[in-house]
């Protein structure tokens, strides 16, 4: 066989009659290849769905690599060589395309279905050989299913297997449970109806005088609500007598406001009263003349002491020693200025005397010189000594004659040091420039006082002007201020008696429109009544909200009554539910008289039945233990409960080893595989890691009888252990396979 299922991408896997040992590590698909095995002879539910804790079977065996689910079995039936192929054309139906062939003519087998396949070949249903011999690790127990039971009842009566105690109770079960389950089923639910049917009987009759009585209230509540309504009317007969008196009033009020109008509009047009926007613009006229008047005086203070500061930087300028120059003048003055020496000092009168003499010395020792003599030697050195003061008398000449200036320069500028008579001339300049300075300031003032003084007196005779139009004797400021607020005040009162005027109107005007003419009773009251408009309001929203409640009432009742169908119809209801109630007692009776005899030939076939097979368990089960459990006993639930040798003590399965548990669950499996399964073509035996809790002897107890069983089946042994293997190593009658490992499987 070749799969495209799950992890399996196109592998194949070759198998031989009888015992087929397939050896891999875990996770390289033995698990995936019987699910594989089970779904080519089965097909895949693909109404199946995941659920918490379980995978469909489509989801969890969808192919890794993405393509579609396809596989091929090769098998034998009868003389027959069968190919199978199962393939995917919608992805909601995976292995939905089923078909069977002649190995080798490729022409269709006839009469086999995807869905018969399985049962066909083997003789039996999924469910019967998933719980036989389709042996998975964590599913060697064997659970009750109806299949199952179908067949076991057939091998021990009559061999038909349409027969199943659990079909058979459960169907009778739900029957009893449709009549009576607790507080469900149908007699519950007749018993309910009936139980309503009485009551809604005594509610009839509640109704019925509850209906009476609600109708003697509305009549008693309809005439007080007359009562009430024809007092309300006697009220606005007298409110709208009320409302004609104040509409008069309102008349009255709005002519005589007119009148008002009309004399003080006269008044404005004889006295030319300005308008509000006219008072307003000259009156914020006046004060912005008061801002001017002092940005007048602001320029007048600033204008004076520019002036001041002027006459102070002039004199500064005036006692400078260069007054009168300009500043290029001042500094050629300056540069012209003679480098005056210091003054000779005592020293160096003395310095300069000494030199002439030397001086005339050495004139006389010249003259002596003629003789090289010591005498006439000495005398030569005077005379050099002279020659050499003779730039000292220079000196002392020169010096004289700069004392000179230097009294000069110190009455005109009050010091003779040149560096002091350069910063003189920068004073002098920065002086000038001060002047300069403020002359131009004085100049910038009096320019923005005489623009502040011609604008104030402009707007101050524009001002006069314009008020004396209406008001012939305001000649100043003050009295124009007051002229236009004497005018406010009459804007202001000629305002009010529009506004009091327009108000009368509207008042009047809106009360002639909710009072028309056909409004006004012919016959007012005399007086109103005693009772208040909100009290007699009050009362009738009560009588009124009573009536409408009444009425509701009568309603309701009417409807419950009419809902009801009446009092023959309530008792004839009464009289068929009870009619069907003891109909269905007595079939309640029956039903559980049925189940009762059919539990009874339960007992009795389970009698006949667990024997059989719990003797054929006990002997495989003693074979794998090697005698250590010499009995079995089973129910019809198939619970096991196994017996050692030598104890009278049944030790239940929960309570063996893991090991000794699988064992037990095997030897069950296999004997149900050799009482119910087919012995014609009888159907290969699956196990997937079936042995793995077995200890190594009682695992070659168990290898030595499933060699013994493939002499009548094929057996499919996958196992991640080695000892099996080795166990059939030099066995030329068991095929033994070691699968390749691949990284990750199923």
């Amino acid at each position: 066989m070749s799969a495209t299922f799950g992890k399996l991408n196109q592998e194949t896997l070759d198998l031989s009659d009888g015992l087929n040992i397939l050896q891999a590590p875990n996770e390289t698909g033995k698990s995936t290849w019987c699910a594989f095995l089970l779904s080519m002879l089965y097909g895949i539910n693909s109404r199946e769905r995941d659920r918490v804790g379980f995978i469909a079977d489509k989801n969890r065996y969808a192919p890794w690599s993405g393509a579609a689910m396809s596989g091929r079995l090769d098998c034998r039936i009868g003389d027959n060589e069968l190919t199978l192929l199962r393939e995917t054309k919608r992805q909601t139906a995976p292995l939905g395309d089923f078909k069977a062939v002649y190995a080798g003519t490729g022409d269709e087998f006839p009469g086999l279905t995807g869905q018969s396949c399985g049962e066909t070949l083997l003789g039996v249903s999924r469910e019967v050989y998933e719980r036989s011999a389709f042996i998975r690790q964590a599913g060697l127990a064997i659970s009750q299913d109806a299949g199952l039971e179908k067949r076991i009842a057939a091998l021990i009566t009559t061999g038909e297997e349409d027969t199943s105690y659990s079909e058979a109770a459960d169907a009778l079960k739900k029957q009893l449970n449709r009549r009576r389950h607790n507080k469900t089923g149908q007699i519950p639910a007749l018993e309910l109806e009936l139980a309503e049917a009485q009551r809604q009987l005594d509610t009839l009759s509640g109704s019925e005088g509850q209906l009476a009585e609600a109708r003697r209230e509305i009549t008693r509540l309809a005439q007080q609500e007359a009562d009430l309504s024809s007092l309300l009317a006697l009220h606005d007969g007298w409110d709208a007598a009320q409302k004609r008196r104040v509409l008069t009033e309102a008349e009255t009020a709005s002519i005589e406001a007119e009148r008002t109008i009309s004399n003080l509009r006269q008044q404005a047009e004889e006295s030319r009263l300005p308008e509000n926007e006219t008072i307003a613009r000259l009156r914020g006229a006046i004060v912005n003349l008061e801002t001017v008047r002092k940005s007048v005086d602001k320029a007048m203070a600033e204008k004076d002491a520019a002036m001041k500061a002027s006459v102070r930087a002039e004199t500064a300028v005036s006692d400078s020693p260069f007054a009168g120059k300009s500043v290029e003048e001042a500094r050629r003055e300056a540069a012209a200025s003679p480098n005056v020496r210091a003054p000779l000092s005592f020293g160096s009168v003395l310095l300069a005397i000494f030199g002439v003499l030397c001086i005339a010395l050495g004139i006389i020792a010249l003259v002596w010189s003629r003789s090289f003599t010591i005498q006439g030697f000495v005398p030569g050195i005077l005379v050099a000594l002279g020659a050499g003061c003779v730039p000292i008398l220079w000196k002392l000449r020169s010096q004289s004659a700069a004392q000179a200036k230097n009294a000069v320069l110190l009455k005109r500028y009050g010091t003779a040091d040149p560096a002091e008579i350069t910063a003189l001339v920068e004073t002098y300049a920065a002086l000038c420039q001060a002047r300069d300075e403020s002359q131009s300031a004085v100049v910038k003032a009096a320019a923005t006082y005489d623009a502040l003084y011609a604008s104030l007196t402009s707007n101050q005779q524009g001002i006069l002007l314009e008020v004396r139009r209406f008001a012939p004797a305001a000649f100043d400021i003050a009295a124009a201020d007051a002229a236009l607020r004497e005018c406010a005040v009459r804007r202001r009162e000629l305002n009010a008696a529009l506004s009091a005027a327009e108000s009368a109107r509207l008042r009047y005007e809106t009360m002639r429109r909710q009072l028309p003419e056909s409004d006004l009773p012919e016959n007012a009251p005399a007086a109103p009544p005693e009772q208040s408009r909100e009290d007699l309001n009050a009362a009738l929203v009560d009588v009124k909200a009573q009536l409408s409640a009444a009425q509701s009432a009568a309603d309701r009742l009417s409807g419950q009554i009419a809902a009801l169908g009446g009092r023959a119809a309530l008792e004839a209801q009464i009289e068929q539910l009870s009619g069907q109630i003891e109909t269905l007692e007595a079939e309640y009776r029956s039903i559980y008289l049925a189940m009762e005899t059919l539990e009874g030939a339960n007992t009795e076939l389970q009698n006949r039945f667990s024997p059989e097979l719990g003797r054929r368990t006990a002997q495989i089960f003693s074979a794998l233990t090697d005698g250590v459990y010499t009995d079995v006993v089973l129910d019809r639930s198939f619970h096991l409960s196994a017996e050692p040798a030598g104890d009278t003590v049944w030790r239940d399965a929960q309570l063996l080893s893991a090991g000794a548990g699988d064992q037990l669950y095997l030897a069950a499996r296999l004997a149900i595989c050799e009482l119910v399964l087919p012995e014609q073509d009888a159907p290969p035996l699956v196990l997937d890691d079936a042995l793995t809790n077995f200890d190594d002897e009682r695992c070659k107890a168990a290898l030595r009888l499933l060699k013994e069983e493939g002499k009548k089946r094929q057996i499919l042994l996958f196992t991640c252990h080695s000892r099996e293997a080795a166990f059939f190593a030099n066995d030329p009658a068991v095929s033994v396979q070691r699968l390749t490992n691949s990284p990750s499987g199923v």
